[in-house]
């Protein structure tokens, strides 16, 4: 398994700088440039089958837009097969051997679903035998040979420190991190060089216990400054209270966390992995969206938050004017609030009160709340006082859906008293979201009720689709007029 790629030493402990090696082409784009240079292998084929064959018989050349066609439906078919078998992703293609048998199955597969179709729909006769049976025959050489070559460069590129992960960190134990060679790099990453960041080797446990904390402080902030989806824990699967440890420290993060195999199991199980079998890992934490969901939901909320925010403006500019002649103060709120990820952010809403608490004590509204002002028990009875958190979901800071945000003060205690409470910083907080629509709107004022919203919230992250986002959004209409819990 070993491609000669120097592994650096190099390890992150508590006091380490944090320097990363540079890295040209992120391993992440590579399963993408390989699918596109198969598909671009059978549409060549396709088109060099109904030229070649015709040429060579000194018949008329047919139309190839019919074979560009064909080359296009053969190159999904093929795809999504090999895909689904972890076929280009870039661990695979870091391995050696060229998977012969694999390619030509399921290329033969491919054929036949191609035959099929073009027999229910009755549409073969658009296509010379000969020119498919050509095509047939010289695309699995084009595939074998677009593997070996494309294996041969990934591996010099990979001994460079060309190409590598970039969303990757690697967390461990000293021990377990010297003895993770070449080979298990590979096996794990596909690279010879991660960030890695080394725990603490104290035989004292209270002193081991402060070093690793502070590790684990460097690492999440490692992770928020680089945008990593991924922490890899090289620790003894035996050292089950720094696992707790790293554990609790992480659940914030919105990232995939996994525990490693150990020196010992990597002993005895020496990477037998046949065919598409993974090295196995223990997920200890699922990532909360992949990069296409967070695209499409991010569409979502820019596109829609622009249409709402032009159709407010003229109810938002009354809303001023009427604060303004309320009484003194200023026209907005402004308070900060944890976001993805945990970052910190300003958040934007009419002010309806007298006071305006951000700092370490928050004291939530209560029903008939002196506090409130006259034009503020309107606004907040009809939500409008949230209008101006548009603009946060324009800036990214937030979410159309999503858990509500809650006062500094307020997510600090919370945190302290729920052990999942961490986690609805997996996502961008919502102007709404699944527990405001099912009756959780507004103040908490027991423990009970916070738990019964982060219990809601944790089951929007884990079950997110498009389809329950404008669900959510149509159910808020209805809950607005409602007024339920709005004071």
């Amino acid at each position: 398994m070993s491609i000669g790629s120097e592994v650096s030493k190099r390890e992150q402990s508590g006091d380490a700088s944090l320097a990363v090696t540079p890295m040209t082409f992120p391993c992440e784009a590579v399963p993408y440039l390989l699918s596109t240079m198969d598909a671009l292998v059978i549409l060549l084929a396709s088109l060099f089958g109904g030229f070649v064959y015709h040429w060579a018989l000194e018949a008329p050349i047919p139309d190839l837009y019919a074979y560009f066609a064909l080359g296009l439906i053969a190159s999904f078919v093929q795809i999504i097969k090999l895909s689904g078998r972890g076929y280009y992703d870039f661990e695979s293609a870091t391995k050696p051997d060229v998977e012969f048998i694999e390619i030509l199955i399921s290329w033969l597969t491919t054929g036949l679903v191609l035959a099929f179709f073009a027999f229910l729909f009755k549409i073969g006769q658009s296509f010379s035998r000969g020119s498919f049976l050509v095509f047939l025959a010289v695309a699995p050489v084009g595939l074998l040979a677009n593997r070996k070559i494309s294996k041969f460069f990934i591996k010099r590129a990979v001994a460079r420190g060309a190409i590598g992960r970039r969303n990757s960190v690697l967390l461990g134990d000293r021990t377990e991190l010297d003895s993770l060679a070449p080979r298990d790099l590979l096996a794990f990453f596909g690279a010879g060089e991660v960030t890695r960041f080394a725990l603490s080797s104290d035989s004292d446990p209270s002193v081991r216990r402060v070093d690793d904390t502070r590790t684990l402080d460097l690492v999440a902030n490692f992770v928020r400054k680089n945008n990593s989806s991924e922490v890899l824990l090289a620790i003894p699967w035996t050292d089950a209270v720094r696992v707790e440890l790293i554990r609790d420290h992480i659940k914030m993060l919105p990232v995939s966390a996994k525990l490693l195999p150990d020196a010992q199991i990597r002993t005895l199980t020496n990477y037998a992995s046949s065919g598409h079998q993974r090295v196995v890992a223990l997920e200890l934490q699922r990532a909360p969206l992949s990069t296409i969901e967070r695209i499409v939901k991010r569409g979502l909320d820019f596109s829609a938050g622009l249409l709402a925010l032009i159709f407010v403006l003229p109810i938002m500019a009354i809303t001023a004017l009427a604060i303004k002649l309320d009484g003194k103060g200023p026209v907005f709120f402004l308070q900060n609030r944890k976001g993805f990820n945990g970052r910190q952010f300003v958040m934007f809403k009419f002010r309806t009160m007298t006071v305006q608490e951000n700092g370490d004590v928050v004291t939530q509204a209560m029903r008939n709340d002196p506090r409130v002002t006259k034009i503020g028990r309107l606004l907040r009875a009809s939500s409008i006082d949230e209008l101006p958190q548009l603009v946060n979901v324009l800036r990214g800071e937030m979410s159309l859906i999503g858990p509500r945000p809650h006062a500094l003060a307020h997510d600090n205690y919370f945190e302290r008293l729920l052990q999942d409470y961490a986690f609805r910083h997996h996502v961008k907080p919502g102007i709404t979201g699944w527990a405001q629509v099912n009756g959780l709107r507004g103040a908490t004022p027991s423990l009970d009720q916070i738990a019964r919203r982060v219990e809601m919230d944790l089951w929007y992250i884990n079950n997110w689709s498009l389809w329950l986002d404008i669900q959510i959004l149509v159910k808020t209409v209805f809950e607005v007029m409602r007024k339920r819990n709005a004071f």
